[in-house]
Parts: structure tokens; C-alpha cells; sequence
């Protein structure tokens, strides 16, 4: 056994997949299962019931777990702390963001990164923010952006930015040539929303239960861009942070009108693991993000 060996085990157990499991480590699903089954010989003992979909961990299964975790932690951990002896400035550096944290300042951050850390590199993808949480979690990622940021026992985070939230509706709409409006006067007009289960959806829905405020919610999505399309075809309004609109203001295809209040924001984070060490490329790559989380964004999409 060796630690390729370790760390597959824990990934197929944190993925509850072997396919997965198997991906994040380059092998096929089959070596994968050969794998684990190889250990089970070893130790005599089975550590994951394969009879139950999905499968889950034996007592032993758990034990080996637990401990396991604890090796590959400690190993990183040496390993950050000789990287940071040495001040290596090299490694892959893994993010995953929602898709409405600005491409454009993203793009800007992996260049400059790259730029001046040529031993270094950058991989980005864009998720949903559960999936953004569970690949942060699952080790799939070092470093996770979404908005409103949730620390948990196993998750730190670090603030970004917050982003002033405006009313975004079609340029022909009766509140397009307001100089600002009042969230009263969105009482009874057609809304676009966002799914219930996401965090921006429950502070919209608790800012208008404050102010008494009963908006017709006639469209509900999971993501910036296909609420804008919606808005765009005037299906409604909604309310949505100011820099993911720039490009539409810009062409005129939507209206940004600021809300009276000042109080509603949308706060944007990094998340990343409590027990994961920060290796200096890490920590690089982190103080490159917040050097640019204020600087506008020309052409941010949702």
C-alpha cells in the first residue's frame, strides 16, 4: 500500500463513488474497485459493503477511514511546511466558482497569476454553488468563490467583496427611467426569482417580507444569466447584484435602477477547508483574488 493507494480509497469514500472516486485519480472505475479489494486482502477485513446502493462503510471501513484522513492531512501538512521553507512558488492551484462571480475578473486573476508564477498553474470551472461546496469538501478543489458564504466546522472562509443589488428590468418597463425606486413599489409586478433553495433566493424573500412587500414570482431559475434572458423577453423584474449587469446596461438590452435602500448586498467568498494547510502558491493565489475583488468588472455575465 502506498499513498496513491490512501488517497483513492478516501476519494471514492468522500465521492461515495467509485467512478468518481476512480476519475480523480486517473484509473479506470474497474482498477479502482481492484484496488480497495487488493487493501480488503491485505488488512483481512471488509471495509466497504458493496451490497447496498450506495455502498457504504463498515465499521472497519469507517476506523480506516478516520485514520487515513488523518495520515494524508499530516502529510500535507509536511509538505506545505516544506514548500514554505523553501518558498516554492509552484503547484496546481484547484478553483471552483458560480458561474455569476465575474469572468472577467476571474480571466484577469488567472493571467496575472500565471504571469508572475510561471511554475505555477491555475485550473477554474464553473458549478452551482452546491456542487462548489461538495467539491470543496471532497477535496476536488483547493479553493471555492460563491456568494453569501457559509462557515462550517470543516469550512473557513475568507471575504471577498460586496455587491450592491439593483432592480434589473427591460429598458420599455414603467420603472426603467426611475432614478431609484423603493422596494414598495415592486409590491404586485411580475418577478423573476431565483430557486427556493438557494441562499440569494432567502434574502430576497426575507428583504420583502420586511419591508411587506408581495412580489408574483412567475419565473424561478438557478442562475443569473437565464433570469436576465427571462427579464430581457419581459417576462418581469428582479433584483440582481449591479456588476453582473454592466454588460446588458451597456447595451441597453436591460436597466439597472438603484433600490433607495442601501442595505441589501451580496457578499461573495472564498471557502476552503479548516484542516487543509495553505501552501505558499495557495496563499499567492488567494491575495491575487482579493487584490482585484474591487476593481470593476466590464463584462461580467450570470
Amino acid at each position: 500500500m502506498n499513498f496513491d493507494t490512501f488517497k483513492l480509497f478516501c476519494d471514492v469514500v468522500r465521492c461515495n463513488s467509485f467512478s468518481r472516486g476512480a476519475a480523480m485519480n486517473g484509473i479506470s472505475q474497474s482498477a479502482a474497485s481492484q484496488a480497495i479489494h487488493h487493501v480488503e486482502r491485505q488488512i483481512g477485513a471488509r471495509l466497504i459493503d458493496r451490497g447496498k446502493r450506495p455502498f457504504v462503510l463498515t465499521p472497519e471501513g469507517e476506523i480506516y477511514y478516520e485514520g487515513l484522513c488523518d495520515i494524508l492531512e499530516r502529510y500535507d501538512a509536511v509538505e506545505a511546511a516544506i514548500h514554505t521553507l523553501r518558498q516554492e512558488m509552484a503547484g496546481l492551484v484547484r478553483v471552483a466558482a458560480i458561474y455569476s462571480v465575474g469572468l472577467h475578473n476571474m480571466a484577469e486573476c488567472m493571467q496575472r497569476f500565471m504571469s508572475r508564477y510561471p511554475k505555477a498553474r491555475a485550473r477554474l470551472e464553473y458549478l452551482p454553488p452546491a456542487k462548489v461546496y461538495d467539491a470543496v469538501l471532497n477535496q476536488e478543489v483547493d479553493l471555492g468563490i460563491v456568494s453569501y458564504p457559509s462557515a462550517t466546522r470543516e469550512l473557513n472562509i475568507i471575504l471577498l467583496r460586496s455587491e450592491k443589488m439593483v432592480l434589473a428590468c427591460h429598458p420599455d418597463h414603467h420603472l426603467a427611467h426611475k432614478a431609484s425606486v423603493s422596494v414598495r413599489e415592486l409590491h404586485g409586478e411580475n418577478f423573476v426569482g431565483f430557486d427556493a433553495d438557494l441562499a440569494i433566493r432567502r434574502e430576497l424573500d426575507a428583504y420583502f417580507r420586511r419591508n411587506q412587500v408581495v412580489v408574483r414570482v412567475v419565473m424561478e431559475f438557478d442562475n443569473i444569466e437565464t433570469i436576465k434572458q427571462a427579464i430581457e423577453i419581459g417576462a418581469g423584474v428582479s433584483i440582481l447584484p449591479e456588476p453582473t449587469l454592466r454588460n446588458e446596461v451597456r447595451t441597453h438590452t436591460l436597466v439597472a435602477v438603484p433600490l433607495d435602500s442601501n442595505d441589501l448586498q451580496r457578499p461573495l467568498g472564498i471557502i476552503h477547508r479548516r484542516r487543509k494547510p495553505f501552501t505558499p502558491i495557495l496563499t499567492k493565489f488567494v491575495e491575487a483574488l482579493t487584490s482585484i475583488a474591487d476593481q470593476p468588472d466590464p463584462a461580467t455575465s450570470g
